[in-house]
């Protein structure tokens, strides 16, 4: 996730993609017992590790069961290229949600892996300061004034300057070269899972702290802090598309995220290819979804609400 323009990893062989899938997390969603008759077949949808992922997922499968009677499994995966090799290897049929930037053009190139449009999710990464900063300090989002402030960011970890909080490792970030190319006064301190990063934006505005930190969309933290992104601090104008090329002067691009279909399902032209294929959402349906399992609802029982409450999406999709 968030590998936006990212890390072009080494191909990962065709025979160690499958034998991930047989040796892997794999389940069957596909429920035989009211669920709509037809003749859709079996089809396996990749399963990538965050909230936001799962929610798409489980929404298209719910659909797919229900509407069509397809049998659906799932597979847990790395994403990016051992997930292209399973596709390749005619065991993976769907990525409802990938953030790679093209990096799956060898895939495409060979026509193992196909493009099937936009989900309708906006990949958007960015710094952003706790909301109530922005009602304090309405000039605290413009980059040119953020040294003006960088004293009340200071902790006890960050030497003096501001403390500015990154992702976990792994994350695609051009932090260090931001605070850098932009002669901020702040110290970068990376964040040891995402969980801290939600703790740290929650706290901050429950308590009214300072606090600014690496924040994407979709997410689920945008739920629990509506005004978030009017906190997304602006930097000047996106001209990069490569982390390690990036001058640092410049802002996280926002960027459509896109599905990737088998040339299997591609070739099918069945009912569950135009169902992935017209499946389209916003982010705030993805956040709505995705927050519901973080309060406890299964996947299957988020997917349903959010299905019962769209019919006329739902129906688009199914091309009713």
């Amino acid at each position: 996730m968030k590998s936006l323009f990212g890390r072009r990893s080494a191909i990962v062989t065709v025979v160690i993609a499958a034998a991930l899938i047989l040796s892997g997390c794999s389940k069957s969603v596909n429920d035989s017992a009211g669920g709509a008759s037809g003749d859709c077949g079996s089809w396996t949808i990749a399963m990538h590790a965050w909230g936001g992922y799962t929610a798409s997922a489980q929404v298209v499968t719910e659909v797919a069961k229900q509407e069509l009677g397809c049998t659906i499994t799932q597979t847990t995966l790395d994403e990016g290229p051992t997930t292209y090799d399973a596709m390749e290897a005619g065991t993976i049929d769907v990525i409802i949600e990938d953030w790679g930037g093209g990096r799956w053009k060898d895939w495409t190139d060979r026509g193992a892996v196909v493009e099937a449009g936009e989900n309708g999710n906006v990949g958007i990464i960015g710094m952003y300061v706790a909301p109530w900063m922005v009602e304090k300090y309405p000039d605290i989002t413009d980059s040119k004034n953020l040294n003006k402030y960088a004293t009340l960011f200071k902790t006890a970890d960050s030497g003096g300057k501001g403390a500015w909080f990154e992702g976990p490792a792994g994350y695609t970030t051009i932090g260090e070269k931001m605070v850098a190319a932009n002669k901020l006064n702040f110290k970068v301190i990376f964040s040891g899972s995402e969980a801290a990063l939600v703790d740290g934006f929650l706290n901050a505005e429950k308590n009214k702290t300072p606090f600014i930190g690496y924040a994407w969309q979709p997410w689920t933290l945008h739920s629990k802090l509506p005004t978030l992104e009017a906190a997304r601090v602006k930097f000047p104008a996106n001209d990069w598309s490569d982390p390690a090329k990036a001058s640092g002067l410049t802002d996280y691009p926002s960027t459509p995220l896109i599905k990737l279909i088998s040339k299997k399902l591609n070739d099918a032209n069945d009912p569950f290819t135009s169902l992935v294929k017209n499946f389209k959402w916003t982010n705030a349906d993805q956040n709505g979804v995705a927050a519901d399992l973080e309060n406890g609802m299964t996947a299957e029982e988020a997917a349903k609400k959010w299905i019962a409450a769209n019919t006329a999406t739902v129906n688009s999709w199914l091309g009713k």
